[in-house]
């Protein structure tokens, strides 16, 4: 496993214990019965795997939309180069399909975020 690895595995388990606490500090405070108690717990360790998925879902569009976006330009940089005159008919599409992708990742950002907000 690399450190990149470790490092990710450590934030997130610290996030989800975190999430965790501050869901069972917010549960209800009686202390009078055994079950609310339990269900308050499970109410906690699901908005925990809920928020870490939605932040998850979110950083998955974030780096597909930059690996995207990244290769577009790296294309139509090698085609200018190979064809320098064509440059001023590639560079509309380019901006056009770049715009495409940016607008497609933060969508998918706003409606993972938002999953977060509802939870």
């Amino acid at each position: 496993m690399s450190r990149l690895a470790r490092v990710v595995l450590a934030c997130l388990t610290v996030a989800a214990l975190s999430t965790m606490v501050f869901a069972q500090m917010a549960g209800p405070s009686d202390q009078a019965s055994a079950a609310p108690r339990e269900s308050s717990i499970g109410v906690a360790i699901g908005r925990a795997i809920a928020i870490i998925g939605a932040c998850l879902g979110a950083a998955g569009a974030a780096i597909g939309g930059g690996f995207g976006i990244a290769r577009i330009g790296g294309q139509c940089i090698d085609a200018i180069a190979r064809q320098p005159e064509a440059a001023s008919s590639m560079f509309a599409p380019m901006i056009i399909t770049a715009a495409m992708v940016e607008g497609g990742m933060l969508f998918a950002m706003v409606v993972c975020l938002l999953g977060v907000l509802y939870i």
